[in-house]
């Protein structure tokens, strides 16, 4: 008589006689399966469970994290079969197909393979979750989806389904709001969401739809059907349909938003979408809707810190986040607004656009088909009586010469400006038309700051610095002392960080305050390199050193700081 399942791990000393009695009688109450209980309630993993099996019922046990699986066996098992299964085709030799399952005792998945496909299917044993991240690694996002849309049962299926767009404005309705569909551009979503992407990428080439998601500040390609080439259009119908676009425009760019729930949690989607040769590509920022702003958060150093506690403490002046686009100077200005945001101030922005909502802040969008822009705005800002204003972009003589107005008038003035560097703000201003006097006398501190990726925690390891193949001398000349620091951490990739070896971002900072010394330099018109010179002698702490600091602390990587840096001036 074969042992039941119980019987075999307490006989492997896998659980004991008491776990299992509990587990019995918490199979009584739910009827699920004893193994399910077993793992959720943390007495086995479920890979302990399935080598046991494996070796009872004479079933070979598998990595698939270490199985290369050829294109021959993908596309002979289609995905609606793998998705619906839960199992993973690893092999295909003549007629006989190898399939990963996590459940040795579930036999009807493998006679409908048989039954459908037509091979004599043998099994081996893998965990549901190997076996799920393999589908989504070698299938890709949705697939399942895709393959019923191009099913025989949903037609017009193929080409005909694409190009329907093409034919009546009613049709092109009809697909953005079939359900498939609907169902695929919520799982490239919901993906991305999970796998904390801030932009979704969907481009379209000569015979090929690409999908690719920023994570970190990285574009990573996800891999999807052929197939879904053939649904572009609906792709984009729907998703012009979920942010209130024109569906029959095609020859215009369009920009748009978007509100979705994903479990729990709210999300504000950006759209952009633009013309190209083969069609329409997209791009779609996720926001939180609700996101907390503190500058502890941000990966400000304790001196860097005290420096810009200070500067908000003060009544009037401006403070100019610099940095290229994607280096996080908004969320660095929210969280100075956070910071100072009480019932005892009004604060008004001027945005473009607005990214994040700030409950008791007066925020503004700028609309320049109605001529609505930051220097428009800001002339009538001031007769809302403000206390502190921001405003998102300094982009020409205009808004600068009101924006220092501003400050002169008795407001505190946070603002951004695309430099490399802090000094180089400063030029920048000059550059556009601002007298020096102006500026030394309006403006406070030039904040410039980069996004680097931190090293994940759960593969952080400690590294000798010589292996790493960075030259001393090259390493010296960036600031970095080789000789005194011979170890240094990095992330060498794993599950949690997809591979990566990173998990998240924080900033690298360094502030320029205007004092009297800098004030000297500017009205003589002195060049970037000087004034930097100046401040650093003075103490200023560079964007470079304050990487480097971050590197010796394990919190990021020695090739992330000279990654984000290399555009320093």
């Amino acid at each position: 008589m074969a042992l039941r399942l119980g019987d075999i791990l307490v006989e492997n000393k896998l659980i004991t006689v008491d776990e299992l009695n509990i587990a019995l009688s918490e199979q009584q109450k739910t009827k699920e399966m004893l193994g399910q209980i077993l793992i959720r309630m943390g007495f086995v993993a479920e890979k302990d469970i399935l080598q046991v099996l494996a070796k009872q019922q004479g079933i070979p046990f598998v990595e698939l994290k270490t199985k290369k699986i050829s294109e021959n066996v993908l596309k002979n098992v289609p995905a609606k079969f793998v998705w619906h299964y839960n199992v993973m085709p690893v092999a295909l030799e003549g007629n006989v197909l190898t399939a990963a399952i996590s459940n040795p005792f579930d036999m009807w998945p493998i006679d409908d393979l048989e039954t459908h496909l037509g091979f004599k299917v043998e099994k081996v044993l893998a965990t549901s979750a190997d076996i799920a991240e393999a589908i989504k690694k070698y299938y890709g996002v949705g697939a399942d989806t895709i393959d019923r849309i191009m099913s025989d049962e949903l037609r017009p299926a193929g080409e005909a389904a694409a190009h329907a767009a093409e034919e009546k404005v009613e049709d092109l309705e009809k697909l953005a709001e079939s359900a498939s569909v609907i169902k695929l551009v919520n799982q490239v979503l919901q993906e991305a969401i999970r796998d904390r992407a801030t932009d979704i990428h969907i481009e379209h080439f000569r015979g090929e739809l690409v999908l690719r998601y920023r994570i970190d500040g990285i574009l990573y390609d996800k891999t999807v059907s052929e197939k879904v080439k053939y649904l572009h259009p609906a792709i984009v119908s729907r998703i012009k349909v979920m942010s209130g676009l024109d569906i029959v425009e095609r020859r215009l760019p369009q920009d748009g938003r978007a509100k979705v729930k994903i479990g729990k949690d709210e999300y504000e989607l950006r759209v952009s979408i633009i013309p190209t040769l083969y069609g329409e590509n997209i791009v779609i920022r996720v926001l939180p809707t609700t996101m907390l702003f503190d500058i502890l958060d941000l990966g400000v150093s304790d001196q860097d810190k005290e420096t810009i506690e200070q500067l908000l403490k003060k009544s009037h002046g401006i403070v100019f986040v610099t940095g290229p686009t994607g280096s996080g100077k908004t969320t660095t200005l929210y969280a100075c607004l956070s910071k100072l945001n009480s019932r005892a101030r009004k604060i008004i922005t001027i945005e473009d656009p607005i990214e994040y909502e700030l409950k008791g802040i007066s925020q503004t969008q700028i609309n320049p088909k109605i001529d609505l822009t930051f220097a428009r705005m800001l002339r009538s800002m001031l007769r809302h009586d403000p206390d502190v204003m921001m405003v998102g972009e300094v982009r020409d003589r205009e808004t600068a010469e009101i924006t220092i107005q501003t400050a002169l008038t008795g407001h505190l003035v946070f603002s951004t400006l695309h430099t490399n560097d802090s000094a180089s703000g400063i030029t920048r201003l000059i550059d556009i038309g601002i007298e020096p006097y102006l500026i030394a006398s309006s403006v406070i501190a030039f904040i410039a700051q980069r996004l680097v990726r931190v090293i994940c925690k759960d593969c952080k390891e400690k590294v000798a610095l010589s292996s790493l193949g960075f030259k001393s001398e090259q390493l010296k000349a960036e600031g970095f002392n080789a000789d005194k620091h011979t170890f240094v951490y990095h992330g060498k990739g794993c599950k949690a960080c997809n591979e990566t070896g990173y998990m998240g971002r924080l900033g690298i900072y360094e502030t320029l305050l205007i004092k009297d010394s800098i004030k000297n330099l500017i009205l003589e018109k002195a060049p970037s390199h000087i004034i930097k010179a100046k401040a650093i002698e003075e103490g200023m702490h560079t964007l470079k050193q304050d990487g480097w600091d971050k590197v010796l602390a394990g919190v990021t990587t020695l090739e992330e700081v000279l990654r984000v840096t290399q555009l320093e001036g």
